[in-house]
């Protein structure tokens, strides 16, 4: 009966698939919440330099000067500091560039906007050098106190999601002050040691953007982005197309392509096609399905991203109602056979047991996954009072993630089996961005989410994801709106230990906390598949879910 149900399902979703990409060659997309008050951004254009040819990839001779990029979902904003979502975050990472970076094949952080940097032996003092000579794409010099700027704008407003995230609060947070020594030299005072801090300012939220745009363009910087990275903002047409182009004053490599577009192909299968038809030279969100087809096609090569994601079902345990009690949760991770539902991704994941990936040093791999149980699921919702079952709605995306390449049918498939344990789930789809919105506030019951980790630290999990300080309404990266006190001391502990084995002990106590207490469905750990043409050269998938696109060249 179970495979049976798990046929169907795979069966069904490859029929949606080819019925959609039947219909058409480019899928339209659901509209923007935005999109009615903000339909485009014709004031910020003048400056556009588009060679205004109509053919994407038709250019001086070659006819490879573009490289258009196709995606599940358009961009939220793109101000990097407000923005969580991967969609938003891959077209700032081609604009901006952070005082440091990753190197291309790890988390290992190299020198960006600043040269070099030093810190005091406590930890709590930290001088960087600026790079001299670099400019915004406005035309103005990047300096000290540029950077000084953007830090203190973001302690202001609640608005700037991450940095409440990674440094515990906005005016009452980690950094205690930050100072222009001189034109390029810029001081970090931190209130407590904090070890990752050098990591995280490697992550594309902490982009340093023009003080001169943000304040000629106010409330609408989000949609006329000005940084010093290797693509300048051109153009967007909501719920269709970004447009870069090329910044030939880059302090670093210069761009390998002239032009960069990011395409809107909400369907999988139809964004497929347009690779093989060759109207988009690059894709993420490969269906399960098409894996092996697009490793045997020609013309085509398949890139893998190395792991260091969760895909998973929260549960609002804010909430009032059956999910507030501990052993409801335990139950319904009991009655949830992953290893069926696991076949879902079909080569693409791993099940996951811990809310971190086991590619990260702290993973503690000695938790015992709960197994599937569904009779012992039945008996706890019964102690806990729900004898005879309880009704929950479990809010999923439509679109792609790349640690959950097909939501929806996920969400199918967890309420067929809930269904043999008494738990009726109505499932509640929304956009993308609608979906953030929702958890975010704490709409929902269960909601399917993940996370792709961005500086290679067990904290950028661990705390962000389930740590109390993250569990508020309207900002929650903790959409399980999780708070345990326990649990909280050892993460805040782990931040201000310098020592990684003492940090790798606190975080794996943590996890064997929060696996007793249930707050998630951990579901899987995926290596997202992105498919190119076969004349792509120079590209290199970061772990971190997002990469730089300027070293691509066209052979």
């Amino acid at each position: 009966m179970k495979k049976h149900l798990f046929r169907t399902l795979l069966a069904l979703s490859l029929l949606v698939v080819l019925a959609l990409a039947a219909c058409s060659g480019e899928s339209t997309s659901s509209e923007n919440p935005d999109d009615s008050s903000d339909q485009s951004n014709e004031e910020d254009n003048s400056s556009n330099n588009n060679d205004g040819n109509s053919d994407e990839n038709a250019s001086e001779g070659s006819g490879k000067d573009t490289l258009v990029f196709g995606r599940g979902a358009d961009s939220k904003q793109l101000d990097p500091s407000k923005v969580t979502d991967g969609e938003s975050i891959y077209v700032t990472q081609q604009i901006y560039d952070q005082l440091v970076t990753y190197e291309q094949d790890s988390t290992e952080v190299k020198p960006a906007l600043a040269t070099d940097w030093k810190t005091s032996d406590d930890g709590t003092v930290w001088t960087f050098t600026l790079r001299e000579g670099v400019k915004f794409h406005d035309g103005t010099s990047f300096e000290a106190e540029d950077v000084v700027y953007n830090f203190e704008r973001w302690t202001k407003s609640k608005d700037y999601i991450y940095y409440g995230y990674m440094f515990g609060g906005h005016e009452d947070g980690l950094i205690e002050k930050v100072e222009a020594v001189d034109e390029y030299t810029v001081k970090f005072t931190l209130k407590e040691p904090n070890a990752p801090f050098i990591q995280t300012l490697a992550m594309p939220p902490f982009g340093i953007a023009s003080p001169d745009a943000i304040e000629k363009h106010g409330e609408n910087y989000f949609k006329n982005p000005v940084g010093t990275g290797p693509f300048k903002f051109e153009s967007w047409t909501r719920g269709d197309r970004i447009e870069l182009s090329r910044n030939d004053d880059f302090w670093g490599q210069k761009a390998g392509v002239k032009n960069l577009t990011f395409r809107v192909i909400p369907d999988n299968g139809a964004r497929f096609m347009e690779l093989q038809s060759g109207s988009i030279d690059l894709m993420l969100g490969l269906n399960p399905q098409d894996l092996e087809p697009a490793e045997n096609a020609d013309g085509l090569q398949v890139f893998r991203r190395p792991s260091m994601n969760v895909g998973y079902m929260a549960m609002n345990t804010d909430k009032e109602g059956p999910l507030a009690d501990r052993k409801v949760r335990q139950a319904i991770n009991l009655a949830v056979d992953k290893k069926e539902l696991i076949k879902l991704f079909e080569g693409l994941g791993k099940s996951a047991k811990n809310p971190m990936p086991p590619s990260l040093w702290g993973y503690n791999d000695d938790i015992d996954p709960y197994g599937y149980d569904v009779e012992k699921a039945k008996t706890l919702l019964a102690e806990a009072g729900y004898g005879d079952g309880i009704d929950i709605t479990l809010y999923t995306m439509p679109n792609p993630r790349p640690y959950m390449p097909q939501p929806k049918v996920t969400a199918q498939a967890i309420q067929q089996m809930l269904k043999e344990a008494n738990i009726n789930v109505e499932i509640v789809e929304n956009d993308w961005e609608t979906h953030l919105e929702v958890t975010q506030n704490g709409e929902h019951d269960m909601a399917l989410l993940g996370w792709t980790g961005d500086n290679g630290d067990p904290d950028n999990f661990l705390y962000v994801l389930l740590d109390k300080d993250n569990a508020k309404v309207g900002s929650a990266g903790n959409i399980a709106f999780y708070k345990n006190d326990e649990v909280h001391d050892l993460l805040k502990s782990a931040q201000s230990e310098m020592e990684q084995s003492k940090r790798a002990e606190k975080y794996k106590k943590a996890q064997e906390i929060i696996h007793k207490d249930a707050p998630w469905l951990p579901i899987a750990h995926t290596t997202p598949p992105l498919v190119g043409k076969d004349n792509i050269k120079g590209y290199v998938p970061h772990a971190t879910g997002s990469e730089k696109l300027h070293t691509i060249t066209f052979e």
